[in-house]
């Protein structure tokens, strides 16, 4: 019985990793011109970057579905005897996202081709009602990001806010956002589908250090091919209350390509300054961002590479007011220095003696040196003179 239960749990368990993925899924139904359906038609899902290939064949009510795409462009092409060949091209599938491709077979050779683009297929998913948004490498590429934190990018989002309960004055730092009111660290992120929390937190592991050992690293954002955030996912992801930030890094592909990023920013060319402090020099800052990017083939086809590297430096000048005591400043404490043992004998005396009188209101206050220190007495009718405090510093 023990055996059962946890064969039952194994089952369940890779079950429930095998939905949550971050790849992307290529489905449809196969019908002929006069809309009955196609079974036993062969599709072949081919990338177009890496030459991967996937096939299946169409089941008994001619539906398909290739799953576990890596995210790219597809070519399908589906062919049966009796039927013209149908290709799609340009078939984009994104990361966790399933893209439907339907086929209406014609009549004729197999030689015989009928090329359909991808821009002409539904823009709508149909097959899931998930809200979010996906941002892709070309849209990550063009927008200009302080610090180059890919968590800035999720606040392009809809339903992304401020975090509500404070955790973090700048916004998008260290993962801390809110997804329709929830709370700052109620997000669960994923990195090509592996989990990437903070287990004390609940911060994104990377950009941000953790307590637990998590190492401080930074994502580079040339890194990133895919980013997609959800709002109202389904059961497969559970963990959290808030969003799934489910990212996918790059691969790479049959050509060599790469890139090299450059950017300085200093405050003596074109530097903005505080708009509230307008006056004096302004504060020294230097920031320095270096790296870059390779990937190709090691067997085409089949194995590839990819690797990215950014730098970050950055020199400033913590300015803040301080105070400096002047030479009249520090004669007046030494002098006050030297006269307080008198006066702290006099204070002593003067609280262990009690007092047996009190000066009226009209009386003038009394300017004895063995007054520095003022007696107190909680009868509301006496008083004493304070005592002479040495000048005060201007920028105190």
């Amino acid at each position: 019985m023990r055996v059962r239960m946890i064969l039952a749990f194994v089952v369940l368990a890779a079950t429930s990793l095998l939905a949550q993925t971050f790849r992307g899924t290529v489905l449809g139904t196969v019908s002929d011109a006069s809309g009955a359906v196609v079974p036993g038609a062969k599709v072949a899902v081919r990338n177009v970057n890496t030459g991967q290939e996937r096939t299946t064949q169409t089941s008994a009510d001619g539906s398909y579905s290739v799953s576990e795409l890596p995210i790219g462009t597809y070519t399908v092409t589906i062919t049966q005897s009796g039927f013209q060949t149908s290709v799609t091209s340009g078939v984009s599938v994104d990361v966790a996202s399933e893209r439907r491709v339907d086929a209406e077979l014609k009549t004729g050779q197999v030689s015989q081709t009928v090329e359909v683009s991808g821009e002409e297929l539904s823009q709508v998913e149909t097959t899931s009602a998930q809200l979010g948004g996906t941002l892709t490498a070309d849209a990550i590429a063009n927008v200009p990001v302080n610090g180059r934190d890919y968590t800035k990018l999720i606040y392009l989002n809809p339903g992304v806010a401020g975090s509500p309960d404070q955790i973090s004055d700048s916004p998008g730092s260290f993962g801390t956002f809110s997804m329709n009111g929830s709370r700052g660290r109620a997000n669960n992120f994923l990195l090509d589908g592996t989990d990437m929390n903070d287990g004390y937190r609940n911060d994104p592991a990377i950009n941000e250090a953790g307590v637990f050992g998590d190492p401080a690293t930074i994502l580079p954002i040339d890194a990133v091919a895919e980013l997609r955030v959800l709002s109202n996912y389904e059961a497969e992801y559970g963990r959290n209350s808030g969003a799934v930030v489910n990212i996918v890094t790059k691969s790479g592909t049959n050509s060599l390509h790469g890139s090299a990023l450059e950017y300085n920013r200093t405050s003596s060319v074109g530097g903005a300054r505080n708009f509230f402090n307008t006056a004096g020099a302004q504060d020294p800052f230097h920031n320095n961002q270096f790296g870059g990017s390779l990937g190709g083939p090691i067997v085409k086809d089949h194995t590839f590479f990819y690797v990215d590297y950014e730098g970050q430096r950055e020199n400033v000048g913590v300015v803040s007011l301080t105070c400096v005591p002047t030479l009249a400043f520090i004669q007046a404490a030494t002098a006050n220095a030297a006269a307080s043992p008198s006066n702290t004998t006099a204070s002593n005396s003067a609280r262990s003696e009690p007092i047996t009188s009190s000066a009226s209101p009209s009386s003038s206050p009394t300017s004895a040196p063995s007054e520095t220190f003022a007696t107190r007495k909680k009868s509301s009718d006496s008083s004493f003179s304070q005592p002479s405090a040495p000048p005060q510093c201007p920028l105190c």
